[in-house]
């Protein structure tokens, strides 16, 4: 059985994608920061489906304990597909953002995403087969008004991709980005009323989790062997 690890896989989206991967036949390692019981329920949903998954904590920005942890799970093996859907929102006027605003989305999502897929990679290129996937934004494709450092930390996951694809595609190694655009959840509903998604949203409503996990669920099968290197928009014709 493949082993996946999704970060951020105690959130809306993380979930879904946790639930899909599962329901594909992966054993999902479901990733929290500092909130695991929020990763152990969806590790219980998933079993309770029939699934396989297991539960893991520790913050991606922090270089040496991800290291540990990832040590950790390739002592049982390689672990063949990443999620890397781990990020968070600090937002402010640049003008008025802090340095330690600035900071800490770059940490989470760009140097999360070097600490968790960097050490993974030479096990699974012996495998001759891998799945990567990040998750950006829209805001990465258009700027958004009070997120330089949000649309900066997930643009630079675009070029990051792109190379890394470059670096691995014969090896069986896709690595691709998906861009999300406002999806339903706790998140998009404090920042994203209804009639804000009308305006924005050409198809006039926000996606759903579900349909994210279902592209990341492509993405990392087999019948995507051939997609690599790609940013592609899930965002209802925003970008």
């Amino acid at each position: 059985m493949k082993r996946a690890l999704v970060t951020g896989g105690s959130g809306d989206i993380g979930g879904a994608i946790c639930r899909r991967l599962a329901a594909e036949g992966l054993h999902v390692v479901v990733h929290a920061n500092a909130n695991r019981a929020r990763a152990e329920a969806v590790v219980a949903e998933i079993v309770a489906s029939g699934g396989s998954a297991e539960a893991v904590a520790f913050d991606v920005a922090d270089g040496e304990a991800t290291r540990a942890a990832v040590e950790a799970l390739l002592a049982a093996g390689p672990v063949q597909v990443v999620v890397n859907n781990a990020g968070i929102h600090d937002d402010a006027p640049m003008a008025g953002m802090t340095e330690a605003q600035w900071k800490r989305v770059v940490d989470v999502s760009l140097h999360g995403f070097f600490h968790v897929t960097q050490p993974l990679l030479l096990p699974m290129a012996r495998t001759r087969w891998g799945r990567i996937v990040s998750v950006s934004s829209v805001a990465a494709v258009l700027g958004n008004r009070g997120q330089a450092n949000y649309a900066a930390a997930k643009a630079a996951l675009h070029g990051a991709t792109k190379s890394l694809a470059r670096e691995m595609g014969s090896r069986g190694i896709t690595v691709n980005v998906i861009a999300p655009g406002v999806i339903a959840g706790a998140m998009a509903e404090s920042a994203f009323p209804e009639d804000r998604v009308k305006q924005l949203v050409p198809a006039g409503r926000a996606g759903t989790p579900e349909e994210v996990a279902a592209l990341v669920g492509f993405l990392c099968s087999d019948a995507a062997g051939y997609v690599n290197g790609q940013v592609i928009g899930i965002d209802g014709g925003m970008s």
